[in-house]
């Protein structure tokens, strides 16, 4: 047992030997149990090969050991002087050596591979090329054995030298959008400078090479794209937005799908200019060189549909879901400056009203129907018209009318779409169509109320009524959670859920009266009106209450 016990202090002390320590990024210290950093003047040095540097420069960096000390593990990094974030980039030119991610960010810093004991290592650190820069240091904790080691060993002071983030002019819209610029923006044609809340890009194109702006609003990032279709995935992107240490920084990606983008290397970008006003008015520019490339193809075409995105980025930098979105509503040749872009609404008006329909059909039309059908039998029995009972001409009109409803936004909705476009939703209102129609068809067949197999239609014409239900209602959150795809409270659902509960409380009220009748009581009295007549008004009410909300909902997205 003592054996295992000491194996097991072992194994925390040099937990590290493979250099993988990206989680004490922050603090540099080694996790080597109660031992403490050395205070001493430590017997290690890190030079570096300059005095000063500036955007995109390489420096080389030393860690060396003084004649008869040696050392087994490292960390390396770069900071601005009073910083705790590590900046740049590093390549490893040592066997000795690797390259770690801190805060998200790779190649942030630099630490051994094995616990063998080394007297110098050397690696390569070049600078950012964009954000807010100053004077750095590099700082070293060099671990001698497990419970000797130094952390924060600093290299003399680089003094920067560069223009750091040379402010980009606020990008005007007029003159030179529709002149020397494709613009595109939301709302069509704001002007930046005026407006805050606009969302804006031009390019500019001088033969290979693109001149590119960006501005919006944004907790994070904003990114502007070239793409083949209106939809996400096989984008070319570039991204504007903050890093960990909250300075801005320009980035190359391309799109897959609704999932974070691939970043890429830089490129051949330069002349890069930002600004952030008020600490979330994004305004970028830069010149590309680099070939648009949407993966689907890369030629010489100069059309695409252009993108707009924004949203916020996370504590390390990574762009997170984007909020905002706007995609042209035509493709824009990006060497023709005079044509007009303007921007694709997201919901056109017969997607709208697909969404409006359903809903009528479904919470309101539809559940009061199966509602009376189900309750209300016994109200203003043996009254009614054409010899049918009140009660059922109400509800065969009721159902007819959510049926049609259906059928309209179903043929809506298909007629704008013309193919099949993915995902549950089209799929749940597909199944919900089918059984519609079903349901009155069965109902026509039907055998007379005292037929021996009656109950054989009750209980198809329940079950089908039940599914339609279901089905529906998971249509509506699905359909609901595509109008609030980018947005971060996500009302709509919220309020549907509020109908879910609403309408199973009326059902549960329902049944206890239903029970207490057979009884001959009443869950409650409410004088010469049925209890079950109350309860479907308060359920009317209550309906029309989160009806209208969801329809106001719809009609603003």
């Amino acid at each position: 047992m003592f054996l295992y016990v000491l194996l097991c202090c072992v194994g925390v002390v040099r937990c590290y030997g493979n250099g993988l320590v990206s989680s004490v990024c922050g603090s540099m210290k080694p996790n080597h149990g109660s031992n403490s950093a050395q205070t001493s003047t430590a017997p290690f040095t890190v030079t570096a090969d300059n005095t000063a540097f500036k955007e995109g420069d390489q420096i080389t960096v030393l860690l060396n050991s003084q004649p008869g000390d040696q050392f087994e593990g490292f960390m390396l990094q770069a900071r601005q002087v009073g910083s705790t974030t590590s900046i740049g980039t590093f390549n490893v030119v040592d066997s000795n050596a690797q390259l770690l991610s801190c805060n998200g960010a790779a190649s942030r810093a630099v630490s051994h591979t094995s616990d063998t004991k080394k007297s110098s290592i050397q690696a390569k650190w070049t600078a950012p090329t964009s954000g807010q820069l100053g004077d750095i240091e590099f700082r070293a904790t060099f671990v001698k054995t497990a419970s000797t080691f130094w952390v924060g060993v600093k290299s003399s002071t680089l003094a920067y030298t560069g223009t750091s983030a040379t402010a980009a002019p606020t990008v005007p819209s007029n003159p030179d959008c529709g002149k020397t610029k494709v613009c595109f923006s939301h709302p069509s044609s704001c002007d930046p400078t005026a407006n805050t809340g606009c969302y804006f890009m031009a390019v500019q194109t001088n033969q290979s090479e693109m001149r590119i702006e960006m501005f919006g609003q944004a907790d994070g990032y904003v990114a502007i794209g070239f793409s083949d279709d209106q939809e996400m995935g096989n984008d070319d992107i570039y991204i504007c937005g903050k890093d960990s240490s909250g300075n801005l920084q320009v980035q190359h990606a391309i799109s897959t799908g609704k999932t974070a983008p691939t970043i890429l290397s830089l490129g051949n970008v330069t002349d890069i200019k930002t600004t952030l006003m008020n600490g979330n008015t994004i305004n970028c520019s830069f010149t590309s060189r680099n070939a648009i490339s949407t993966r689907s193809r890369a030629t010489s075409t100069s059309e695409y549909y252009l993108m707009i995105a924004a949203g916020p980025s996370n504590s390390q930098g990574n762009i997170q879901i984007h909020t905002k979105k706007y995609v042209s509503s035509t493709k824009a040749n990006l060497q023709d400056p005079s044509q007009v872009v303007t921007s694709a609404e997201e919901f056109p008006a017969i997607v709208k009203a697909h969404g409006c329909l359903m809903l009528i059909s479904w919470m309101t039309t539809g559940s009061i129907g199966m509602l009376i059908a189900r309750y209300l039998k016994g109200v203003a029995k043996d009254h009614g018209c054409c010899g049918k009972d009140f009660w059922f001409m109400a509800h065969v009109s009721l159902m007819a009318l959510s049926v049609t409803a259906t059928a309209i936004a179903f043929i809506l909705v298909f007629s704008y779409a013309r193919d099949w476009s993915g995902g549950a939703h089209p799929v749940l209102g597909c199944l919900v169509m089918i059984l519609s129609l079903i349901q009155p068809i069965v109902a026509a067949f039907r055998c007379e109320p005292n037929h021996e197999r009656r109950f054989v239609f009750n209980w198809a014409h329940s079950f089908i009524a039940l599914a339609i239900k279901g089905l529906a209602v998971a249509a509506i959150f699905t359909g609901l959670a595509l109008f609030e795809e980018y947005e971060e409270d996500g009302w709509m659902l919220k309020v549907m859920g509020g109908f879910v509960a609403w309408e199973a409380l009326i059902y549960v009220l329902q049944d206890l009266n239903l029970r207490a009748k057979r009884k001959d009581s009443a869950i409650c009295s409410f004088g010469s009106m049925r209890p079950e007549t109350v309860l479907l008004v308060l359920f009317l009410l209550g309906n029309l209450a989160f009806l209208i909300a969801l329809l106001v909902g719809i009609g603003r997205s």
